[in-house]
């Protein structure tokens, strides 16, 4: 086991977090010698939820200020963070436990299909998991360049705003998947992803591996009683969905894997086949070994 060690997190999502919530409740991190602290509360991200420009977010700012030592965001969404900001403090350290769904849902009864969305604009949050899989889920089935896109912000946002049919598609993730077939909502297309973790170079191979055999003992736990834990997902919708509610068919959580060369390459070259990156950087350049 690694000499313990501090770190701080900057907050995700609950259903991303999950597993870190998991390890603080039942104190897994002590265990592995891990003194984790958030650099502040997810609820936090209010006063600009739906900030446009990715560093500012809270998170992203909260890593760039040097508030907060790691963060998980979409796979894709790390490589676009370390390439737009402080290059030289932040590596890919792995894909993180959560592999979660990305779905388009509305509640338009005249969209069924994906080709139903060709030229229909998607609410998104813009360089995050929702734009990337909208791209990926519409690129072939309606063509690049039938793919509308429009940035909304953070996925309570979203939800509302398809509710209310201020736009006619959203992409979302739990709990909010649930969320809209409870209230009548349908999905038009899905897909699940994996996110990464952005670290500080400075921590170790060893201080690395003990952070991650924490997150794997919490989700070995939360795969064993998923129930156990579905309030910290739900809490976000205040009481519209009950955690017995939430839909487990789409979010699970499994070890976490090393970014190998290969899945790094395939992401990288699809995000140069879209102009989201210069392509100025490689495996060797990102990821932490």
């Amino acid at each position: 086991m690694a000499e313990p060690f501090d770190i701080r997190i900057a907050p995700n999502p609950p259903v991303f977090d999950l597993p870190v919530l998991v390890a603080l409740e039942e104190k897994i991190f002590e265990k592995h010698g891990v003194n984790l602290s958030y650099a502040a509360g997810y609820t936090d991200r209010d006063d600009n939820p739906n900030e446009p420009k990715p560093l500012e977010r809270l998170k992203e700012s909260l890593f760039e200020k040097g508030r907060a030592d790691t963060y998980n965001v979409c796979e894709w969404g790390s490589i676009d963070r370390i390439e737009r900001g402080q290059e030289e403090r932040a590596k890919i350290a792995a894909l993180r436990p959560a592999v979660a769904a990305q779905a388009i849902v509305t509640f338009d009864d005249a969209l069924q299909v994906p080709r139903d969305l060709a030229d229909v604009a998607i609410g998104i949050n813009d360089f995050t998991g929702s734009h990337y899989t909208t791209l990926q889920l519409l690129g072939e089935a309606v063509g690049r360049e039938h793919v509308r896109t429009v940035h909304i912000g953070e996925p309570g946002n979203r939800y509302e705003q398809v509710k209310a049919g201020k736009v006619r598609a959203a992409t979302v993730m739990e709990p909010f998947i649930s969320l809209a077939l409870k209230e009548g909502g349908h999905i038009i297309a899905l897909t699940f992803y994996r996110g990464a973790e952005v670290i500080h170079p400075r921590f170790t191979a060893e201080q690395r591996a003990a952070y991650f055999a924490a997150l794997n003992e919490a989700s070995a736990r939360i795969k064993q009683n998923f129930g156990k834990y579905a309030h910290y997902i739900t809490a976000i919708t205040k009481g519209r969905l009950k955690p017995e509610e939430l839909g487990q068919q789409f979010i699970h959580y499994v070890p976490v894997e090393n970014y190998a060369a290969e899945k790094f390459e395939s992401a990288y070259e699809w995000m140069e086949s879209w102009k989201l990156t210069a392509g100025r950087n490689s495996h060797a350049t990102l990821v932490a070994v």
